[in-house]
This record gives structure tokens, sequence and C-alpha cells, in this order.
């Protein structure tokens, strides 16, 4: 049987207990207390780089109205994997940029130049409009003829009177023919395994 005095220091002792218990936590705490700030850091420095992104990316735009006299007309053309984004630029001289090279640096025989400026010399257009196109995907043709398309659907945005003409050559067709996929069990997208008789 316990006595009294073991009961009296078994109630010293647990107060103690306690008192550690709670020293360990505090740390705990402070510890997180202190991550919360470096989240909150974190966050700060992402929502000034958007910012900051948002600031640049409006000014570019602002740059490029003022530089070329006016707004862009923007459209996007596909062949095969490629996929051209075109911007058609308004009172312009002439200047074809395409992934931010000059296009017969880019383009460098002359029959995928043909390619490019084909809608322009039907048109008119070669030195009244300047053309800016991010491509990408797919083929050196691939990409020319979606240019192609692009600047295509761009001119008649900007006179409906061009139609006639760029649908006679055919500029306006999206030619949706592309590469048939490999199938399980063939060698190739129809081609089948030789056959041995033994």
């Amino acid at each position: 049987m316990p006595t009294k005095a073991t009961k009296e220091e078994d109630k010293d002792k647990k107060p103690a207990k306690k008192a550690v218990a709670k020293e360990k936590k505090e740390p705990a705490k402070k510890a997180v207390a202190k991550k919360k700030p470096e989240t909150s850091d974190v966050e700060e420095k992402l929502k000034a780089e958007v910012v900051e992104i948002e600031a640049v990316e409006a000014a570019e735009t602002a740059a490029m109205k003022a530089a070329k006299g006016g707004s862009f007309i923007p459209t996007i053309g596909r062949r095969k994997r490629a996929i051209a984004r075109v911007r058609l630029i308004k009172n312009g001289k002439g200047a074809i940029t395409i992934n931010g090279k000059a296009y017969d640096k880019y383009f460098t025989t002359f029959e995928l130049r043909e390619i490019v400026t084909s809608p322009l010399k039907t048109s008119g257009q070669e030195t009244s409009v300047d053309v800016s196109v991010r491509v990408e995907g797919g083929g050196i043709r691939g990409q020319a003829e979606a240019v192609r398309l692009g600047i295509s659907r761009a001119l008649i945005v900007l006179n409906q009177t061009f139609r006639k003409s760029l649908k006679k050559l055919g500029f306006l067709e999206r030619d949706s023919r592309k590469r048939e996929r490999k199938k399980f069990g063939l060698k190739g997208a129809r081609r089948a395994p030789q056959w041995s008789k033994r």
C-alpha cells in the first residue's frame, strides 16, 4: 500500500513531467511559426514575378502597336503536325519574321520561301503589311504550308475581296492528311510481318 509520503512525492513528480512536456512542445510550435513566414515569402515572390511578367507583356504589345502604327490580326494555320500562330500587322513594310528570324534565314530553299510569300503576292500586299509567325512541330515543309494557311486566313480578315483569288489557288484549304499511326501486331500502319510457310 502506498503511504501518504509516496503519494505526495508522486504529485510532486507529475507537475515536473508536465513542465518538461510543455518545454518539448513549445520549441515545436516555434519551429512551425518560423516555417509559415517562409511559405508566405515564396508566395509573395511568385506574385511579384507574375506582376513583372504581365507588365513586360503589356509593354511589349504597346511597343509593337506604337512601332507598327496599328493593331494586328491573329490567325492559326496547321499542316500535318505543324502549328503556325500568325500575326498580320497592318501598315507594315513587308517584313516577315518566323520564330524571331527573317523568313529567308528560317526557310533556306527557294521553294519554301515561295510557299510562304505566295498569299501576299497573290493579294498584292507584299510591301504593305508585316507578318510575325511563331511556328512549332512537324517538318520544315509542313511548317511552310501551315504559315501559308495562317497568312491567307489573316488576309481575308483584312479584306474580304482577297478570298476569291486565294480560294482559287487552294491557299484556304486545310490539308488534313497526316501520317497514319502504327497498329499493334503490324510493322507499320498497314505493313504486316513477313509470312513464313515453315
